[in-house]
């Protein structure tokens, strides 16, 4: 904070203490206006618009409780009591009826008021930082009723584990969800920090080491200057590891130090960081089918796997895709500046007979260019038996590597080979996409 952009009003009929108060803050730093009287101060208020008041409790016309009660009426702002050794009680007082804290005169050591007004600036600040924080977390996370439409289990285990410090692990196909589910976590846990959202997929593995845990100047070349890495951003809050499964095997040993000792350090430095982050996974692979394989650390699997939470495929939740596509063609409607158009029934059985192998992901992505090609009253949507990524395969098969292995084999048909614009149709990362053709055997 810039203190020279922070307005303190003094309030005090003690014309010495007040010009004692105003020179100690100024040489702080702060913006500093001095008033005799609550009458004088309720006269400039509104042009000063202070950030802070301290205002003394006695004063001859109108005591300072009284002259708190009428700047509240009307300015959000907070308040600092003078009052004397022998009338602490009325200060605290005061604190119950709004005041943030009190100082008391004579002023003893001009250190206790700058510590003062500094805490009441940082308690401010972090509420106003928590709310933003909180309003840019839930900007694109959609009501309750419709992110959690057939998922009402899920949602119950998310409201047991939220207020715990338990790593949560989130399993599901590509496009179900499980980023939005871990935003939902990381509100109702109530933790201070930020969410930090890491694909561990998008970011390639020789950065991603120095992304999660930051670097000292000079750890390699173009280190120019110390960056902090996503676990000390995350700070108390929650990280988001998504495509976990995706981590190369030294990275998953210092990420399992991290869940096991709470520490790490950054590259090029040999201090330990402490991480209060309560850590989410994410993933679309059996963590322990690649245990079995090899590929993934076994003990890490067991730090991950404390409380498994499985978000299932949106061909699994039919009944409510009629609730999730009016809501999608409303938001996408407003976000494309288009008036909302009405979903007609011949639409709607054919979205509820698809098997949407990239779910809800995909959902969005179908609705999105019916919205903008359609004209009329009505929402088009045809032909969707015919997409790049269709899988012709009945939901009771449920064999859900041949219909990965299919729709890869589709999209990369229809993109002439190009697996960037393949993995862009799939809704997956470049990387992933490299892993699962290698995996199935794709030529």
């Amino acid at each position: 904070m810039n203190r020279k952009n922070l307005r303190i009003l003094i309030v005090d009929d003690d014309k010495s203490f007040l010009l004692l108060m105003s020179r100690i803050l100024e040489d702080a730093g702060y913006t500093i206006k001095g008033a005799g009287s609550p009458e004088e101060a309720l006269k400039i208020i509104d042009v000063f618009a202070p950030n802070l008041i301290i205002s003394d409790l006695k004063m001859p016309k109108m005591d300072g409780i009284h002259f708190m009660k009428e700047v509240k009426k009307h300015l959000d702002v907070d308040f600092i009591m003078i009052t004397a050794f022998a009338t602490v009680d009325s200060a605290v007082a005061a604190m119950k009826m709004g005041a943030e804290d009190y100082i008391t005169k004579p002023l003893k050591d001009p250190d206790q008021l700058r510590l003062t007004v500094s805490k009441v600036f940082d308690r401010r600040h972090l509420i106003v930082e928590n709310a933003l924080l909180k309003q840019a977390v839930l900007d694109d996370v959609p009501p309750m009723d419709v992110l959690f439409a057939g998922m009402k289990d899920v949602l119950e285990e998310i409201r047991n584990v939220a207020p715990t410090d338990a790593t949560v692990i989130l399993y599901g196909e590509t496009g179900t969800g499980k980023t939005l589910v871990a935003k939902i976590l990381h509100m109702m846990s109530g933790r201070k920090g930020m969410f930090v959202d890491v694909n561990c997929a998008a970011i390639p593995e020789n950065l991603l080491e120095s992304e999660l845990f930051g670097y000292e100047r000079g750890a390699f070349t173009g280190a120019l200057a110390m960056k902090k890495g996503k676990f000390e951003i995350a700070g108390g809050g929650s990280i988001l590891l998504d495509e976990v499964s995706e981590m190369s095997p030294a990275l998953q040993a210092k990420l399992l130090k991290v869940l096991h000792q709470k520490t790490f350090e950054r590259l090029g430095s040999i201090e330990s960081l402490k991480s209060n982050a309560r850590v989410i996974a994410a993933t679309n692979r059996d963590l322990r089918h690649m245990v079995n394989d090899g590929k993934f650390r076994e003990d890490l699997y067991y730090r991950l796997n404390v409380f498994p939470v499985s978000l299932p495929p949106l061909r699994e939740r039919r009944q409510q895709i009629e609730m999730i596509a009016r809501y999608l063609v409303d938001v996408i409607s407003g976000r494309l500046g288009k008036k909302p158009k009405t979903l007609p029934d011949a639409a709607l059985t054919e979205m509820i007979g698809y098997n949407w192998p990239g779910n809800i992901r995909e959902l969005e992505n179908i609705i999105e260019r019916a919205v903008i090609v359609s004209k009329g009253s009505e929402l088009r949507i045809t032909g969707l038996c015919s997409t790049e990524v269709q899988v012709r395969l009945q939901v009771a098969s449920g064999d859900l590597k041949t219909v990965e292995k299919e729709a890869i084999i589709n999209a990369l048909s229809k993109t002439g080979g190009n697996r960037t614009r393949a993995a862009e149709t799939l809704g997956i990362s470049l990387r992933s996409l490299q892993y699962k053709i290698k995996e199935y055997g794709v030529r």
